[in-house]
């Protein structure tokens, strides 16, 4: 089929990062594209349909210009950019990023990439239109070999790019003979006009937005992540592989009451400590993270393989346990999990091995400036080894989390003290055996029994609550589309403690957690981290 897409809704299915894919030869177009002119529907082609396309065209010397963006919604001043762009050449293509990709803050794209790619293909001056399926542009420019990249004039200045996705996209323009050009034309914020004109939040959190950006502004801001930099954080805590297998359902068993599934894929992800470490690379200068492995199926392939190479990894080793395994039975489908089977040896590690990590806590432990705790309670965490954390003078962020396997035994209380405190509201409940009262006490009494100057806690789809010397501060929820929970209060503790340790106020370090959690829950598992660029990409959004 040359150009033209067709889709049957009735064929398709979630993929495992929750974006609908149709069982057809072409992608996300939704049904109604079909009802758009034909010269529109011409327009839009595969990007490598696009390439083989071309070919006729750049043999006949024709000059071929490339635009690139998301496009959510097209306002006159995207119409100045490409009137702008299509005076450099002959040809004008402009490929738009997929929904999975162009997610800049909850609630967005607003419009699905098949519409966002119609409304793009309608104009004029466009040639072509394709949907390019990767995080930047570079692999479009890699494939349809433009002689002409076109920016607009607001990406001008590099050195002001915070994701350097400019500077490499330069690079591969000119990598393949062609030029970067900036438009001179009077250009407007796709992101004002959604954050002003459409409804993306409810009322709540669209106050909430306007009184935070009264106090600080995006560069206020990013100038603050920007010095986490500067901190040094030991991440320590239990390593947990998380593995996840797809299944798709068959029915009811014949012979027993259970129900029957057949596998179709799996894959691996680094989880508890591993992740927190992974998510606060992505933020401080160093980070090393020291944890426990087992000597039975230690799965340190799969974890060397997954952590992030600026990591420093200390491992310890259990010989009477295998690494932690949680696994995951997950319908392929709709990626509901159906049940999950541990892997591990519940008690307290061996008196050897807990001897080994003290005489490292003695050494190390002087050499940073924050020490992240992550307890998942599966037995690193002994007596001896939380008084030795507890008593180090570093500033110490805890997360204490209670789960099938230590359910009622794994309290934050039974810390000494902490600086920083980040759970969630059952578990502050449970901790303090309180299931009615208000939570503003609770959060008040975990912050006297661990002696902390700062508590946060996580509340879901309530967003969380935050207590810093007696002054409390409260956040909405910023989550668009949930993908996955899995991961996202490590996502929030490790991007949200250094920001405490290095001195943030209350209200910056709550809402600079929950863009982390929000962005989190867009993720399966722990597939990939909270980073840096696309966390600034988030504010920015949200205080335009």
């Amino acid at each position: 089929m040359r150009g033209g897409y067709h889709a049957r809704p009735e064929a398709g299915k979630l993929d495992p990062n929750g974006v609908f894919r149709y069982d057809t030869l072409d992608f996300t177009m939704p049904d109604f594209v079909v009802t758009a002119p034909v010269e529109t529907r011409r327009k839009l082609f595969k990007a490598e349909d696009l390439a083989r396309e071309l070919a006729p065209t750049r043999a006949a010397g024709k000059k071929i210009v490339h635009c690139h963006g998301v496009f959510d919604l097209v306002h006159p001043g995207h119409l100045n950019y490409f009137r702008a762009a299509k005076r450099e050449g002959d040809i004008l293509i402009v490929t738009l990023t997929t929904d999975r990709y162009a997610s800049k803050a909850p609630g967005r794209p607003i419009f699905r990439e098949g519409v966002r790619a119609e409304f793009v293909a309608a104009l004029e001056c466009v040639d072509f239109v394709a949907l390019n399926d990767h995080p930047s542009a570079v692999e479009a420019i890699g494939l349809l070999k433009p002689d002409v990249y076109v920016k607009g004039a607001e990406y001008a200045d590099l050195d002001a790019d915070i994701t350097g996705g400019i500077r490499v996209e330069k690079n591969a323009v000119e990598a393949i003979g062609g030029r970067l050009h900036f438009t001179a034309e009077p250009t407007q914020s796709s992101t004002k006009l959604l954050n002003d004109h459409f409804d993306v939040f409810p009322e709540d959190v669209k106050g909430y937005l306007e009184r935070l950006k009264e106090k600080y502004t995006a560069d206020d801001v990013i100038r603050r992540i920007d010095g986490l930099k500067q901190v040094r954080a030991m991440v320590i805590g239990e390593t947990i592989v998380d593995e996840y297998h797809y299944v798709r359902g068959l029915g009811k068993s014949s012979k027993d009451n259970l129900v029957a599934t057949s596998f179709v894929s799996g894959e691996s992800f680094a989880g508890g400590v591993l992740a927190a470490a992974n998510h606060a690379a992505g933020f401080c200068g160093h980070v090393e993270v020291v944890t426990c492995l087992g000597r039975h199926d230690g799965k340190e392939d799969v974890i060397r393989d997954r952590m992030k190479p600026s990591v420093s990894q200390h491992f310890f080793w259990r010989e009477d346990a295998p690494t932690i395994v949680k696994r995951r039975y997950v319908d392929n489908n709709f990626l509901n999990k159906l049940f999950e089977v541990y892997f591990h040896n519940e008690a307290q590690m061996p008196a050897e091995t807990e001897a080994q990590v003290l005489a490292y806590l003695d050494e190390a432990l002087p050499t940073f400036d924050l020490v992240l705790v992550t307890d998942y309670g599966h037995g690193f965490f002994t007596p001896k080894i939380i008084e030795k954390i507890a008593s180090s003078g570093k500033f110490l962020a805890l997360n204490t989390q209670t789960n099938a396997g230590n359910w009622g035994y794994n309290l934050v209380t039974k810390y000494p003290r902490a600086d920083y405190v980040c759970i969630d509201e059952p578990e502050t409940r449970l901790a303090l055996s309180k299931k009615t009262e208000p939570i503003e006490v609770l959060i008040a009494e975990v912050a006297s029994r661990l002696k902390a100057g700062r508590v946060m806690v996580t509340r879901g789809h309530k967003g969380s609550m935050g207590l810093h010397d007696g002054e409390r501060t409260e956040t909405p929820t910023l989550a668009g589309k949930v993908v996955d929970r899995t991961g996202a209060g490590d996502a929030f503790l490790a991007v949200s403690a250094p920001c405490a340790a290095a001195g943030m106020p209350m209200d910056l370090v709550s809402f600079i957690g929950n863009i982390a959690g929000s962005m989190a829950v867009s993720i399966v598992g722990n597939r990939s981290s909270v980073e840096y660029a696309a966390l600034c990409k988030y504010v920015r959004t949200l205080l335009k």
